[in-house]
């Protein structure tokens, strides 16, 4: 018996459609708590799924691309995403999710280009990167976590259409530390940004999976 079943009896509330409507909300966000970490994996699987084939079409020729680039790519997809959320129509047959997946795999290599430094031509073979690109998730599911239980799961209550332009902020901040040569004074780095882009796209997708 549940929590909220076992108060459920001890009150005269059984039939009160408020409470009714605490119970669901209750019951729901114990569901999100036990399943976020679940959830989360899923849609990073479908990143990697898209990685991998985009490496098998493609070898690793992104590593060429300065982080500045990488930087605009995702910034071309946020923009995408804001801009069909305010029109509510598309002329080109894609929707945002696609542009999600996208933001989450061009910051995952920005972060290996962070690490790595870029060249000018590819040097890694494909399971190399893969390798790489693995971890650097497992560092963003991580942080998740962490942040997660600090802040109570509270993007569950976000609009995607706030979380994309905070996406769109991370990303200007990107772009001035990049202008500054990447000197901060009291802000995080670089690859922080990324990891809260990779983050808040992958809870955009969340939301949208359970939307569906």
């Amino acid at each position: 018996m549940s929590f909220i079943d076992t108060f459920r009896k001890s009150t005269n509330f059984t039939d009160c459609k408020v409470f009714s409507t605490l119970s669901v909300k209750f019951d729901q966000s114990l569901y999100y708590m036990y399943n976020t970490a679940e959830e989360y994996k899923t849609v990073l699987n479908t990143c990697k799924d898209v990685f991998n084939n985009k490496m098998l079409d493609y070898g690793t020729a992104w590593r060429i691309m300065r982080t500045e680039s990488l930087t605009d790519q995702i910034y071309i997809k946020a923009n995408r995403i804001r801009s069909i959320q305010r029109k509510k129509e598309t002329l080109v047959n894609e929707g945002v999710e696609p542009e999600f997946i996208g933001i989450v795999n061009y910051s995952a290599m920005a972060v290996i280009q962070l690490n790595l430094g870029v060249t000018e031509k590819p040097d890694l073979d494909s399971n190399e990167a893969v390798t790489m690109y693995g971890k650097v998730l497992d560092e963003a599911f991580y942080l998740m976590q962490r942040k997660n239980h600090d802040y109570d799961e509270a993007w569950r209550n976000m609009r995607i259409s706030s979380m994309t332009d905070l996406i769109l902020m991370k990303l200007l901040r990107i772009k001035s530390i990049e202008d500054n040569n990447g000197k901060t004074v009291v802000s995080e780095g670089l690859d922080a940004n990324y990891f809260d882009i990779i983050n808040y796209a992958v809870f955009c997708l969340i939301l949208i999976n359970e939307r569906k």
